[in-house]
């Protein structure tokens, strides 16, 4: 009973102690969870802040799709990219949606267990976020 007591106490302790020194850094605990996920994931799972850098994305994430019909196995990476710098997109975003695609692939070590790559480009209003648009561009990933 004692011994229960003390294990709780002792959690708590940790748990109080954990969450009061990294609530003044929010940035360490994404860090922390990154990490993990990438763990699990395979190295360069997140995108990489060269990513963000070349659009100036606000947010970005990556989501892994992979289904089998009839034997056929469809395997896709979508890499959305979110809240770009409009100048940065520029006339030709299937240029810039081509070079993130290949700096994803090149740093995502399990990127050969996929067939496609999507990356989309997905720009929000401000002023009413249900407002959105959305550009697409589908790559082979054999062809980086």
């Amino acid at each position: 009973m004692i011994r229960r007591q003390f294990a709780f106490f002792f959690l708590l302790f940790f748990s109080i102690s954990l969450l009061s020194s990294c609530s003044c850094n929010p940035e360490n605990i994404a860090k922390f969870a990154m990490k993990g996920m990438e763990s699990m994931m395979g190295e360069g799972f997140m995108p990489s802040e060269e990513i963000r850098a070349l659009g100036d994305f606000r947010g970005m994430s990556v989501a892994l799709n992979s289904s089998t019909v009839d034997d056929h196995t469809e395997s896709t990476i979508f890499l959305k990219l979110e809240n770009g710098d409009p100048v940065k997109l520029g006339n030709q975003p299937e240029i810039l949606a081509r070079k993130c695609a290949e700096i994803y692939l090149a740093d995502f070590e399990n990127s050969e267990n996929y067939r496609e790559i999507t990356v989309q480009f997905i720009q929000t209003d401000p002023n009413n976020p249900e407002n959105m648009a959305m550009q697409e561009y589908t790559f082979e990933t054999k062809d980086f």
